[in-house]
């Protein structure tokens, strides 16, 4: 067969790859002992596929580290970043920052605690915002041998001062594990602070069109790869090809798109701090949001794409009855999807989702997409006044 004189790399389908003849089968397997990253023979798709290695070197070069490894959903990389630091005879304390992804709270309660035996602490705001001061008091405390954090919370949006946290979590010995979904690499690159391992869940803005599931765990320590490969293969983690593929493709616009996310987000929490009907907005770039400086020291290129907003009411009641109201006001533009990341705006309600937890029924997360934002405005502007 002529080769063909494509730029794209093919979509490698095999479950098992062909090895001619017993040594050829006996050095490939000899290889996989040291968990190669890209191998020179492939063995089996579960271990390693071209496809999926070249999306992760694509990956890496845009996260600015020496590896990235592809799973098939952000939960997945959570637990492969996590997995690897577990050892049965040393496992100390864990220290988790609250704020974190729901299904990230989920994994740590019924996976590492009840099914583990993690012993986990758990470090909260003061307020809107995280103490530096009371963060050095319980990494002296508990000395944990893993911190793990998200560079800004969701769905409240506090930036997480990183660099701090990094230097404080290796004066007392501990790995650092930053989830960086909403930040993105376009913004902060953790891993140039001195992370051990930054995730993504790759479903959000790395994919963002809202039709494929992935994960991404990345680093620079060799030997955190060489875990990382083993513990995908032996649990089965691995993305398929085909999505592979498609994140290849959707990674060529990365930069184009985040930038546009970023901008309209900006604009539209601008409209909504000014909106009389609104009682409150947290976006980082707003000087009336606790992390504000923070965020203005870390974060050069715009400070996400995600905006939370209160819609004013005297009551509980008023607020969830207006809340409601607007939800079906731009539910013809905006829809109610339980993610983010998308290329069209989307919305999630923050008290029915998180409860007790943030019992506020007038809150709503926006997911801003990267449509003309002056169209958005005039969505987000005609459903608030109705």
């Amino acid at each position: 067969m002529k080769k063909v004189n494509s730029i794209r790399t093919p979509i490698y389908r095999d479950s098992g790859f062909w090895l001619k003849d017993i040594p050829t089968m006996k050095k490939a397997f000899a290889d996989e002992i040291d968990h190669p990253a890209d191998p020179d023979l492939y063995i089996y798709s579960r271990y390693r596929n071209p496809t999926v290695v070249e999306t992760e070197e694509f990956l890496a070069n845009i996260e600015g580290a020496s590896w990235s490894l592809l799973t098939q959903s952000g939960l997945a990389a959570i637990d492969i970043a996590l997995s690897i630091f577990q050892n049965q005879k040393k496992n100390g304390k864990w220290l988790f920052f609250s704020e974190i992804y729901g299904g990230t709270n989920s994994f740590i309660d019924k996976v590492l605690v009840e099914r583990r035996g993690l012993d986990v602490v758990r470090f909260t705001p003061s307020g809107e915002s995280y103490s530096i001061d009371e963060f050095e008091r319980i990494m002296k405390q508990h000395k944990p041998q893993v911190v793990f954090l998200e560079t800004i919370s969701n769905p409240m949006l506090i930036v997480a001062d990183v660099p701090q946290i990094i230097s404080i979590s290796k004066k007392y010995g501990a790995k650092v594990i930053v989830d960086n979904t909403f930040a993105t690499p376009y913004i902060f690159k953790p891993l140039d602070f001195g992370a051990d391992i930054v995730i993504h869940s790759a479903t959000k803005y790395l994919a963002g069109h809202g039709n494929l599931s992935a994960g991404v765990v990345t680093g620079n320590d060799k030997e955190l790869l060489k875990k990382a490969i083993e513990y995908r293969k032996l649990v089965g983690h691995m993305i398929s090809p085909d999505d592979a593929y498609r994140l290849l493709d959707y990674l060529k616009t990365f930069h184009l798109r985040i930038k546009q996310h970023f901008s309209n987000a900006k604009a539209v929490a601008e409209f909504l701090n000014e909106n009389p009907l609104v009682e409150k907005v947290l976006y980082p770039s707003l000087d009336t949001h606790p992390t504000n400086g923070i965020a203005k020291s870390l974060f050069k290129n715009g400070f996400g794409a995600i905006v939370t907003f209160d819609i004013k009411g005297d009551s509980f009641e008023e607020k969830q009855i207006r809340c409601n109201t607007f939800i079906q006001k731009v539910s013809d533009s905006i829809h109610l999807i339980p993610t983010l990341g998308d290329a069209e705006t989307i919305l999630m309600p923050i008290e029915p989702v998180w409860g007790d937890k943030y019992p506020f029924p007038g809150m709503v997360r926006l997911s801003i997409g990267i449509e003309p934002v002056e169209t958005l405005i005039g969505i987000l502007d005609k459903a608030l006044k109705h």
